[in-house]
């Protein structure tokens, strides 16, 4: 199949892509690189450098006859949305119909949808939390990605485009930028590497349903053959607090590391845990690597890089 994958220069997206052009898929990657690194591009895969809010790029579409898009680019950062949600809803929905009219026009037949399960609920729901609760996210960010669903909906409705809406846990591995506010796994890894103290934003008992990058992109293929209109979360039904990060991190390391404890950040759940009964039934997946062991291999490879 001809596949767009949007986002292909970032930390998922390139792991998608790199799954997809394995199956023999032909891949083309549409990136801006405001997050994203050419360094992380696939061999074999084609790059087009552009912002997703972009129409000019009806012309490389026009061209390439997309079939499928797995969408995953995105103004990415919850705290950055609570800051200026205007932005956040200019790139994350505006952006998305911009790819999605285009597609439209051209005759595009699928989007797999790179969702958000943590932030899309509240703490107001049973944990670990099934897809049939209500979404009721309490960040901008949240906000957009369950928009982002209402319109596939729609789309699917008024114009036949198949989707699939994959609502992610907290996703980590390789090639995660540690820089950043996000992406704590990432941002722990290269402090504890570099024998610094990593900062832990409030009591550090929030929890996440962290999940590793490989068994996401499995998600992707996953639900590419996947022939029905639906939205699965794909995490791995257990939660895990930032103390227990940095506990793991440090055991893995074999290090005494004492963590900071700073402000809590506005625009986040207390808790997050998603249910995946309907991703094992009806995809066919579930997670198969455990904490410790995705743990060494995102140390392994910012340890190397």
């Amino acid at each position: 199949m001809k596949i767009l994958v949007t986002g292909g220069a970032g930390f998922i997206g390139s792991h998608v892509a790199e799954l997809l052009l394995a199956e023999g898929h032909d891949i083309s990657i549409i990136d801006d690189l405001s997050t994203g690194f050419e360094r992380n591009l696939p061999s074999g895969a084609k790059f087009y450098q552009y912002d997703i809010r972009d129409r000019s790029f009806e012309n490389i579409w026009q061209r390439e006859k997309f079939e499928v898009m797995c969408h995953l680019a995105a103004q990415m950062n919850v705290r950055r949305s609570v800051e200026d949600p205007l932005f956040d809803a200019d790139v994350n929905i505006r952006g998305t119909l911009n790819l999605l009219e285009i597609g439209r026009l051209h005759n595009l037949k699928k989007v797999i949808f790179a969702s958000s399960g943590g932030a899309g609920y509240d703490d107001e729901v049973p944990f670990p939390t099934p897809e049939t609760e209500p979404a009721r996210p309490v960040s901008p960010y949240g906000i957009a990605k369950i928009t982002t669903e209402l319109h596939l909906r729609y789309y699917a409705r008024d114009f036949g485009l198949s989707y699939v809406a994959l609502r992610l846990g907290n996703v980590y591995g390789p090639r995660q930028n540690p820089h950043g506010e996000a992406g704590v796994v990432a941002i722990f890894s290269k402090l504890l590497l570099e024998g610094k103290s990593p900062v832990i934003n409030g009591d550090g008992l929030q929890t996440r349903d962290y999940l590793y990058v490989d068994d996401v992109a499995q998600a992707f293929l996953r639900a590419l053959k996947y022939s029905e209109n639906d939205v699965f979360n794909i995490g791995t039904g257990e939660e895990l607090n930032v103390n227990d990060i940095h506990s793991i991190l440090s055991k893995v390391l074999n290090i005494e590391s004492e963590a900071v404890h700073g402000p809590a950040k506005l625009g986040e759940v207390r808790r997050s845990c998603l249910a995946i009964k309907r991703a094992r039934a009806e995809l066919g997946w579930e997670p198969q690597m455990s904490v410790e062991e995705g743990f060494k291999k995102t140390l392994e490879y910012f340890r190397t890089e």
